[in-house]
């Protein structure tokens, strides 16, 4: 059962950032597999944390790198890196009160947000960072 399938349109080329993608793939998915398949509370919140630490972790990655290379848009993207963290912290929060309960319609949420953030913004950031990368540079970790 798989909510988000990796394809070739949502590869940026930058080896670090395409793998961490997957994981956060990988991540939302096993959140969706445990909604469907009715897990307990316990789990799912288990799941929505690790997608959240997740989150934060990647997005560092990615403004390390635009910091490194002096990207032109760091302050739209890390924007849309503060908005999409805070909102889900918001639901982590409303959740804790039993305000809120993870709905399909959630998932399509961060699906949606996930690849429209990565085929419209990140391809564009890591074509830049190849772009400014000496030959011996690229595929390194900072």
């Amino acid at each position: 059962m798989t909510f988000i399938e990796w394809v070739d349109r949502i590869v940026t080329g930058f080896d670090e950032v395409d793998n961490q993608h997957k994981k956060w793939i990988s991540i939302l998915n096993e959140l969706y597999v445990a909604m469907k398949l009715g897990k307990s509370q316990e789990i799912i919140d288990k799941v929505l944390n690790e997608f959240h630490s997740y989150t934060i972790y990647h997005f560092s990655t990615e403004e390390r790198y635009m910091k490194k290379y002096g990207y032109p848009k760091f302050v739209e993207h890390k924007g849309q890196h503060d908005n999409f963290t805070a909102k889900i912290k918001d639901f982590m929060k409303r959740r804790a009160r039993g305000e809120a309960t993870l709905s399909i319609e959630l998932m399509n949420f961060l699906k949606d947000w996930l690849i429209n953030h990565i085929i419209t913004k990140d391809k564009e950031m890591c074509a830049f960072f190849l772009q400014k990368m000496g030959d011996t540079e690229k595929g390194k970790v900072l």
